[in-house]
Formats: C-alpha cells, sequence, structure tokens
C-alpha cells in the first residue's frame, strides 16, 4: 500500500482530501530565482549581531519569551516610521508571527472563518486559498483586467457584490509584480465600511516599489478596517528567520491577541529579527541592488521580444513564450531555476544578484536562438 494510500485511509477533514501541499522546487543549482528570496548572503556584520542576539536569548531559553514582544514591535514601528510623512506608529500599531503566512491566519481566524468569506483577485498569491480552506471560510476568487491591473471601480463593485468579511489586496502582487494605486485601497475601504469587510493590503514586497509608488501605511489612519502586512523575508534577506507583522489600528492589534497561540514567537525569533532591525540600512543597500538587476531583466526581456510586466517588486513576470514549460527545463538545464506560474506562456524569475541575473538571461537567450533560429537581441 502507498503513502497516498495509507492517507486516504484516515479520517481526513473532506475538504484536504486529494489535496496536494503548498511548495515550489526546492532544487540546488547555481541560480536559485524562483521563490523571491534575496540572493545576496547575509552581510557578515548582520550575522554577527544576529549570534550575539541569539547567544544572550539562549542563556533564559528555559523561560517563555516576551509574550507580546514589545521590544520587537517597538523595532518594527521605528522602521514602518521611516516610510511615512508624519511618523505616528506605535507598537500598539505592530503585530508579529512566524511570517506573514501565520500573519494572514491570525486574520483569517479573527475576521473570517466558518460561515464568512475571503475576497481576493486571482492571479495573485496562491496561499490565499489555502488560508481560506485552512480556516473553514469560504474562498472568493474576484477577478482582473487582462493586464492583471485593478482599477478603484472594479474593485469596489466587486466587494459591494460578494460582501465578503475578508478582502485581500496585494501589493505588489505576486506573481505579475503589479502595485496598485491607493485610490484603488480608498476604493476598497468605502465598499468595505458599507458592509462587514476587513481590507487587508498585503506589501510583502513593499520595499521593492519604484520611486512614487506609495504605500498603503499611508492610508493607516482614521481607517480601523485596514490591516497592512509586511515581511522580513524579502527585504531583509530573512526567509530562514520566518517574521511577518502588520500595521494596523491598536483594536485590530488586539482581536488577534484572541487567536494566537501561547508565547507564538520564539525567544531567537524575536532577538534575530531585532537585529537584523538595527543593521536596516545595510540590508536596504541590498534591496537597491536588486531593484537594478529587476530593471535590467525588463529591458533584456523587452529586447528578446518577450513581454515583461512592469514590477513594483523583486521579481518579473514575463509572457511571450510558446512553450513556457519547455523554455523552464532549459534553463534548469543550465543551472537556472525559476518559477513556473499557473499564467499559460508566462514564466516568473526572482531578480538576483548581477551574475545570477546574467546567467538567467544568457540561459534564456540561447534558449531562444535554438527554437527560433535567430539571436533575440
Amino acid at each position: 500500500m502507498t503513502r497516498a494510500q495509507r492517507l486516504d485511509r484516515l479520517p481526513l477533514r473532506d475538504e484536504l482530501k486529494g489535496q496536494e501541499p503548498y511548495g515550489a522546487p526546492q532544487l540546488t543549482v547555481k541560480a536559485m530565482l524562483n521563490v523571491n528570496e534575496t540572493t545576496y548572503d547575509v552581510p557578515a556584520d548582520v550575522v554577527d549581531a544576529i549570534t550575539k542576539e541569539v547567544r544572550a536569548a539562549a542563556e533564559t531559553l528555559n523561560r517563555y519569551p516576551d509574550r507580546e514582544f514589545t521590544a520587537l514591535r517597538e523595532k518594527l514601528a521605528d522602521f514602518l516610521n521611516r516610510d511615512l510623512p508624519t511618523p505616528d506608529l506605535s507598537a500598539e500599531n505592530i503585530w508579529a508571527a512566524n511570517g506573514s503566512n501565520e500573519v494572514m491566519q491570525h486574520i483569517l481566524q479573527a475576521f473570517a472563518g466558518p460561515g464568512r468569506s475571503v475576497l481576493a483577485f486571482p492571479p495573485t498569491y496562491s496561499m490565499y486559498p489555502l488560508y481560506a480552506r485552512g480556516t473553514y471560510s469560504e474562498y472568493i476568487a474576484g477577478t482582473r483586467s487582462a493586464d492583471f491591473t485593478q482599477t478603484p471601480e472594479d474593485v469596489a463593485a466587486q466587494i459591494r457584490q460578494h460582501q465578503p468579511h475578508v478582502v485581500i489586496l496585494c501589493s505588489p502582487n505576486n506573481p505579475t509584480g503589479t502595485a496598485l494605486g491607493l485610490e484603488v485601497v480608498e476604493a476598497a475601504y468605502d465598499a468595505a465600511t458599507e458592509g462587514e469587510t476587513m481590507v487587508v493590503v498585503d506589501e510583502a514586497y513593499g520595499e521593492f516599489r519604484q520611486p512614487g509608488t506609495a504605500s498603503a501605511l499611508t492610508l493607516l489612519h482614521g481607517r480601523p478596517r485596514l490591516i497592512v502586512t509586511r515581511t522580513m523575508s524579502k527585504a531583509f534577506a530573512l526567509a530562514g528567520g520566518r517574521l511577518g507583522y502588520l500595521a494596523a489600528a491598536p483594536e485590530v492589534t488586539d482581536a488577534l491577541r484572541l487567536v494566537r497561540l501561547p508565547y507564538h514567537l520564539s525567544a531567537v525569533t524575536q532577538a534575530a529579527a531585532r537585529a537584523a532591525l538595527d543593521h536596516a540600512e545595510t540590508l536596504m543597500a541590498n534591496v537597491e541592488r536588486i531593484k537594478v538587476q529587476r530593471d535590467r531583466i525588463v529591458t533584456e526581456l523587452q529586447r528578446m521580444g518577450l513581454r515583461p510586466y512592469p514590477s513594483d517588486a523583486n521579481f518579473v513576470l514575463f509572457g511571450g513564450l510558446d512553450d513556457a514549460h519547455a523554455a523552464w527545463q532549459h534553463l534548469l538545464e543550465e543551472g537556472v531555476l525559476i518559477r513556473e506560474v499557473s499564467i499559460p506562456g508566462h514564466l516568473r524569475v526572482t531578480a538576483g544578484t548581477e551574475e545570477e541575473t546574467t546567467a538567467f538571461l544568457t540561459a534564456l537567450r540561447n534558449w531562444l536562438e535554438e527554437t527560433h533560429g535567430r539571436d533575440p537581441r
């Protein structure tokens, strides 16, 4: 009997039967550009600082950690305030958990759940329906325009039509890289207040925004049903540290305290995150390098005759491929791993170091030459 057959014999929840676990391929190649990690190594001084903080935390691991992770919330508020014209966020506005996945889970546990619904707009982050399923919430798949953008009128109309309890706006959106104008968020919020809807703006890639693209953090004041989520996995090169967080009205963080598990953030996680925040300037320097490579990818893909989409993230979605899987396989054979997405003729690539970006562009150009019989330059 196979493991799958043995699994089928367990009294599993009906909605989990036949499902596959979430996960991208984890392969070791020279250029791993498929899950939007920061591919630069963590700088040595940041490693030293994290090691020092974790060493100190280890001395008290016989005790439970600070349940309120107060020092960490203060540092997260200080970091977000740097991006605000009026820096008025405090620890009372901040919540954190083990990755933005757990942050989203807390939000849905508090505001969605049985008999309630969650609205998102595919193509978008593929975990959203899984969050809904895990919290016994109905998932509603909204729609986007053909170029994956969203207008204030259309988003507001869909919220009024479906009347969800939670609506998730991903900006910059994964996998398309498109960012939302604040007028979209404002329209969504206005429509939400006509019912019982919380508005979540997922800004996991917010630090990579193009100049002039504003953050929804600027809209928090006076909007108690607005939540803006962030992560330290991307810009802070802390994907292995698992620290996600949000900013919202203090009453929202009070609501999340009702559903969190006791001492959900370990002392080690808190220590590592605090140390990384103390070195934010060093880590943000790598963000600027990544943005240069992202824009380079867009330019070079256009020269190849492909269709890259404008990106405010650390990745680029591109189309124009006759056989996206064949292109993906060729790149993998050349030591470059990128992401297959559920959009025909499209692939997504993370902007890595200059060397990794060159490896990707060279391998893709070679594939186009082989399959189209021409030099795509």
